[in-house]
């Protein structure tokens, strides 16, 4: 028997398999470039070359800049002679570097070995650098960095099974493995998979009756081209932006939490989008800059409301705002949280549309990739003018309105007949507490009355001494403040008129809100580096621009220009070089998440690093040839999708024996990749599949509370007089909207969608984990969510099937897997509604439900009176078959079978 190595053992000799060739441990000859400088330029070069003055006259950016003498004299580097070496001696002794992590031991080894071998370059070096970051030719050939090629598609012997270049692209590549596709799944496989990928649905026992029955050579098109038509492919989708967006209704950043209330319109505006088929390029534009292509400004955007193309670029800009933002609230440093807005709404562009961590370079030169910090400021100065920290807008002060100039004016006159009421109301309050003044004061000695009339009519803040303590001799007198105290009809007339004002305020027209990024006109702020990152050490002012590492002389430069708007034109003129075609970044990341969202793995598996860290490509050409379809295409996502799924690589089945031996994680795509349904697809599923699936569109999110067993679900806590939670109520049919119209909060997940790895957004999500743990399987088996659904599923089977077991289990195979059961799943189903329903029957016998059930102490308590109800109508008494078989459903949802895509 083999023995497992220990779990450190296994995890140390995974590292030394993924480590760069720097760190491993052969006897090849070693280069400055590819073998040293990536470990100078991770723990030295900051201070050693990077800054203006390097410390100790040392300079590590060139091998040759290290035969120099350190300010004390002594041997940077001698040929041949480590031991004789001052960075091998600073560095075996702890010396350096001073700051960040020290050396490894791998990585002094090959410092050495380098030094042994003869510290040797692979190509000549310039003579002289300026100061400052130094990007290499070797930088720039770095693969995802490389122009976006149109590979041929490979031709292929005995390819009768390709049906689309991808096909092609991935067979060449299992070939080279000695691999072959999986036989084509089955109809019924098939199309439960396209309609939950497409959809986050479930197929109905209809659609998957005529796709069978369908023997045209087209049946699976049609299929296919029904989903992207469908409205439910948007709300499915756009989820998967809305991650990498890091959408969320509420700001997160402090414990507050506070809520968002205008963010779903952003989500809407996505949904609208996919569903619409709108050119990704259209998309990103609008998203980065579409305050300044509708013309609009902080202040300035009554026009742009008016016009729904317009108002649409302008929700779209919401993209810049879904960071967490706490600076609406109460934070310690407010400055630091002004920054760190800006720093994670960088990071969120970054990862979505560059796959690459520039946040790396906020206080540094990136220690990987080629991201000197000059030019995380440059990025970072084409979103300051609407972000000024200086000259910050809090969350509520970027909200823009919908008002018509009709309803404004409207909203105007109500406001003012509705002041004119509350100027009513404080004249009959003072009128009364007036007389009810004249009453008291001559229970007063005659001597004090004069002093103390002054003393009322005195401003509280102007009166003397002597009058604060003759008002506070005599305090019941005053009758200045309080109306209730001396007569609450009175006070109660005061009331009723100012219930007029708000009665009348309540009929002005709902003044909706876009949450939005503008800039303010003409205003355009400097950016300045700041030194390690310390918004506090502001350093040399930048320009906006470009990565460096991206500049080539023969791509279009970037050129920001003032819009007519009064917009500094940064971002809009960014937006359009991002999607201007020849960029090597955008497209690429972009078909790679779409790939990823198809087969549950992406050609670049870390999706949003693209960078030295990251995945290489396993399929560098198919990436590429995708990336120029979707680009010559119009940047549009359907028929990019349309050509993924029609394709043999995903109709594949998920059983494959040699691909699975030979080829565990599917890298090679030989089967298809079982996947475990998404949080917000397997409670749709459930919903769907119950028949109780609300499948409103649009609007605002359906709230979310937390119940008194501290979970959190949909519905409206009730509360008592203490704030505990009595219970959570229904909204009815609202509560069983698709998820992606429940509210999300960042501190409170939806349970249900939380344990089964719904994205915590901070500030956003790259890459969804799929995780399996005992709280899932708690939940399926305890949650009131599973038990309600599986108790709505057997009453729809009941009716749909009524008196008829077996056909009732028959018709929740088909409903939930789109199948016929086996019989010998019949028969072991039958069995257990058998075996249940009598042992709910003996257990009713014993234990009969009281008429009226006690009262529930939780409810009671903080409570000032309990009054006693009449007496309640018996409930219904229990059903143990309708039990039984919401039992079975209960089971059949936890199954594999319906939490997998195969």
């Amino acid at each position: 028997m083999t023995r497992r190595p220990p779990l450190a053992l296994s995890f140390t000799l995974a590292v030394a398999l993924a480590a760069p060739a720097f760190l491993r441990a052969d006897d090849r000859p070693l280069t400055f470039e590819h073998d040293i400088r990536p470990i100078l330029k991770a723990h030295c070069v900051q201070c050693h070359g990077e800054e203006e003055k390097p410390k100790g006259g040392v300079d590590l950016r060139l091998r040759h800049f290290m035969d120099k003498l350190t300010e004390d004299g002594d041997h940077v580097l001698v040929v041949g002679k480590p031991e004789d070496s001052e960075i091998v001696r600073v560095v075996r002794e702890g010396e350096m570097p001073k700051k960040g992590k020290k050396l490894t031991a791998a990585e002094l080894a090959t410092l050495e070995r380098w030094i042994t071998q003869g510290a040797r370059t692979a190509k000549a070096e310039p003579e002289t650098l300026p100061p400052g970051p130094y990007i290499t030719d070797d930088d720039r050939q770095f693969w995802s960095f490389q122009p976006i090629a149109h590979p041929a598609v490979p031709k292929l012997e005995n390819a009768g099974r390709v049906r689309n270049p991808i096909d092609a692209f991935v067979l060449a590549k299992l070939r080279e493995q000695k691999l072959d596709f999986a036989p084509d799944a089955d109809k019924r496989t098939l199309l439960r998979r396209v309609t939950l990928d497409l959809t986050g649905l479930p197929p109905t026992p209809a659609e998957v009756e005529a796709f069978v029955a369908d023997t045209t050579p087209d049946a699976y098109e049609k299929v296919v081209d029904r989903l992207l038509a469908s409205s439910a492919y948007g709300e499915h989708w756009a989820r998967h932006w809305l991650d990498i967006a890091g959408y969320a209704d509420s700001n997160g950043f402090s414990e507050a939490d506070s809520a968002r209330p205008n963010a779903w319109r952003y989500r809407d505006y996505v949904i609208r989008s996919l569903n619409e088929d709108k050119p990704w390029s259209d998309f990103i534009v609008e998203q980065i800059a579409g305050d300044e292509l509708a013309g609009a400004t902080q202040g300035d955007y009554q026009q742009a409301v008016l016009d729904p193309k317009k108002r649409d670029e302008l929700t779209a800009t919401a993209f810049l705002r879904m960071a967490p933002d706490g600076t609406g609230d109460t934070v310690d440093d407010i400055k630091l949280a002004r920054n760190q807005v800006i720093a994670e709404e960088m990071q969120v562009v970054a990862s979505s549309l560059l796959g690459l961590t520039v946040g790396c370079a906020q206080c540094h030169d990136h220690r990987f990739d080629p991201i000197p910090q000059t030019d995380y400021y440059r990025m970072r100065a084409i979103f300051e003018p609407a972000f000024d920290w200086q000259a910050w807008r809090t969350p509520a002060q970027r909200q823009c309105s919908l008002y018509t100039p009709e309803e404004r004016a409207k909203a105007d006159e109500i406001e003012k007949q509705a002041k004119v009421i509350d100027a009513e109301a404080k004249a009959m309050d003072k009128k009364f507490l007036d007389e009810i003044f004249e009453k008291e004061i001559v229970k007063l000695p005659e001597a004090d009355r004069e002093p103390y009339r002054a003393a009322r009519a005195t401003v509280e803040k102007s009166r003397t001494p002597e009058q604060k303590a003759l008002i506070k001799k005599y305090p019941s007198a005053l009758a200045l403040y309080s109306l209730n105290l001396y007569d609450p009809k009175l006070s109660k007339q005061v009331a009723d008129k100012q219930a007029e004002a708000t009665k009348l305020r309540a009929t002005k027209p709902k003044e909706g809100m876009i949450m939005a990024l503008t800039e303010v006109k003409g205003h355009v702020p400097d950016t300045h580096l700041f030194h390690r990152g310390d918004h506090d050490q502001p350093k040399q002012i930048v320009q906006p621009g470009l990565l460096t590492v991206l500049a080539d002389p023969q791509v279009r430069p970037f050129k920001p220009a003032e819009v007519a708007s009064g917009s500094s034109g940064r971002r809009l003129a960014y937006a359009r070089w991002l999607v201007g075609g020849q960029h090597p970044l955008v497209a690429r990341v972009l078909v790679n998440r779409f790939w990823l969202g198809h087969f549950g793995r992406g050609i670049v598996n870390t999706p949003g690093e693209f960078g030295a860290l990251g995945e290489r490509p396993t399929h560098p050409e198919l990436l590429d040839w995708l990336a120029t379809e979707f680009m010559n295409s119009g940047w549009k996502l359907k028929q990019l999708q349309r050509l993924m799924v029609l394709s043999t690589t995903y109709r594949q089945s998920s059983d494959n024996e040699a691909s699975l031996k030979i080829d565990a994680d599917d890298r090679f795509y030989g089967r298809f990749k079982m996947q475990r349904l998404e949080a917000e697809t397997l409670r749709d599923s459930m919903l769907a599949t119950a028949g109780k699936l609300n499948r409103e569109s649009f609007g605002e999110p359906v709230g979310i509370a937390r119940d008194p067993g501290g979970r959190i679900v949909v519905g409206q806590e009730q509360l008592n007089t203490n704030r505990d939670v009595i219970k959570v109520v229904s909204r009815g049919a609202e509560d069983f909207r698709r998820s992606i119209y429940i509210q999300v909060r960042r501190k409170t997940p939806l349970t249900v969608l939380d344990t089964f790895d719904e994205p915590t957004m901070s500030p956003n999500c790259e890459a969804r984990s799929s995780t399996t743990v005992a709280p899932q399987s708690l939940l399926l088996m305890n949650d009131n969510f599973v038990l309600s659904t599986a108790h709505d599923l057997a009453a729809r089977l009941r009716q749909e099937v009524p008196g008829d077991a077996r056909a009732q289990i028959t018709k929740a195979w088909e409903i939930l897997y789109g199948s016929a059961p086996q019989e010998n799943d019949v028969l072991r189903s039958l069995a257990y509604l058998a075996e249940q329903t009598e042992s709910l029957r003996v257990y009713d016998t014993a234990h009969p439900t009281p008429a009226t059930p006690p009262p529930n102490t939780a409810q009671l308590k903080g409570a000032t009176t309990v009054k006693t109800a009449a007496p309640a109508t018996p409930p219904a008494p229990p059903d143990p078959e309708l039990e039984a078989l919401a039992s079975l459903c209960q089971v059949l949802y936890s199954s594999n079978r319906f939490l997998y895509i195969e």
